[in-house]
């Protein structure tokens, strides 16, 4: 946050974080790596093999992985990596929580990838490595050509990090409406986790108008009719939200973005709150059908009368590890995978007589 100084002259000086001071530096050597592969791509099988091989054999790591990558009939039948597969530790989502031991995250694959790593810590998140071998690789910056010189990097510390903030959610179910006024502290928590691209309230499959209000910090600000609403993180901006018209906006600008689906209203245009304000989702009193919501495209779910859903931005972002710098990185994710502002160049005039602006 900006620090008010006041000075002789009565004026205001403000001092700004200056992004390229996020820098990642280690207490202590990391020990402990959880890799992450795209499940069910064949094409992943020897990246896997050859990064598990070098942490384990030359960098002498402990590397966690899940339970269903090693059971990969692929792996099983590979007895060059036995002695390798046997010095792997496993997890299994939902089961073994291994929040606290693990000191770097390396994704291998897509986008969808670093949205998973990040589900799995709901609390403080490690740093992560991303490697582009899916489809999209927005939030992927690294090539694995390259991986065992940008992993040693990395090691060594002193690396560009983005930090990503991300939204918490919570779910309360049958909370109590009396006269036309909520009840924000009634009802029962039935969900509650951290969400890295966005909450999506849809009209599932009704073919009716999707109709929920939107309250800020208690305040009811408007009620949403049409498809749904969008609300999400600057890092979600570049995902869905931007499908649905919004804003992209810098990973490292605290905010909130609220985007409405198709709207039936041709005036309302997508918004951007403060990072810190809490939003709430209703359905409205006057709705015809119920509403479903999902959390970075996963446990959707009905959200029925009396229920809501609570929107504000988590204190544990996703330290994401840059292959340049964090600004650099981005403009060309935008300019790589949304060939952002891409045309073809307009021609320069042979003779500057030859222009209209110029004749009388």
């Amino acid at each position: 946050m900006p620090v008010i100084h006041h000075a002789k002259e009565r004026r205001y000086l403000w001092h700004i974080q200056d992004p390229a001071s996020q820098r990642l530096t280690w207490n202590k050597p990391p020990v402990n790596v959880l890799v992450i592969r795209k499940i069910r791509d064949e094409s992943l099988v020897e990246p896997f093999k050859e990064l598990c091989r070098f942490l384990v054999e030359e960098k002498l790591m402990m590397v966690y992985v899940e339970r269903r990558v090693v059971d990969d009939a692929t792996l099983s039948k590979d007895e060059a990596f036995g002695s390798i597969r046997n010095q792997l530790c496993t997890f299994r989502e939902g089961y073994d929580d291994i929040s606290d031991c693990i000191d770097l995250i390396i994704c291998l694959g897509g986008d969808g990838t670093l949205l998973y790593a990040s589900s799995l810590f709901q609390g403080s998140v490690p740093p992560v490595m991303a490697f582009h071998l899916g489809s999209l690789g927005f939030l992927t910056p690294f090539k694995f050509e390259s991986y065992k010189t940008e992993v040693a990097k990395v090691f060594e510390g002193n690396a560009a990090i983005t930090l990503r903030s991300r939204l918490k959610v919570k779910v309360v179910k049958d909370m109590l409406q009396r006269e036309g006024h909520t009840n924000s502290e009634a009802g029962k928590v039935t969900l509650q986790l951290q969400v890295l691209n966005e909450v999506v309230v849809d009209r599932g499959p009704s073919s009716y108008l999707s109709n929920v209000d939107l309250y800020l910090d208690g305040r009811l600000i408007t009620s949403v009719q049409g498809d749904g609403v969008i609300v999400s993180t600057p890092t979600g901006s570049t995902a869905y939200a931007a499908a649905a018209g919004a804003s992209m906006i810098h990973p490292n600008v605290p905010a909130i973005m609220v985007t409405p689906i198709c709207p039936h209203s041709l005036s309302f245009r997508p918004i951007v709150v403060p990072a810190g304000v809490e939003l709430m989702i209703t359905l409205s009193p006057d709705a015809r059908n119920t509403a479903w919501v999902s959390f970075d495209g996963r446990k959707r779910q009905e959200i029925q009368y009396g229920d809501c859903i609570k929107i504000t931005t988590s204190c544990y972002p996703v330290p994401s590890i840059c292959c340049h710098d964090l600004v650099y990185d981005w403009f060309e994710s935008l300019a790589q995978c949304l060939h952002w502002n891409v045309r073809k160049r307009q021609a320069r005039l042979a003779d500057a007589s030859d222009s209209s602006d110029t004749e009388n």
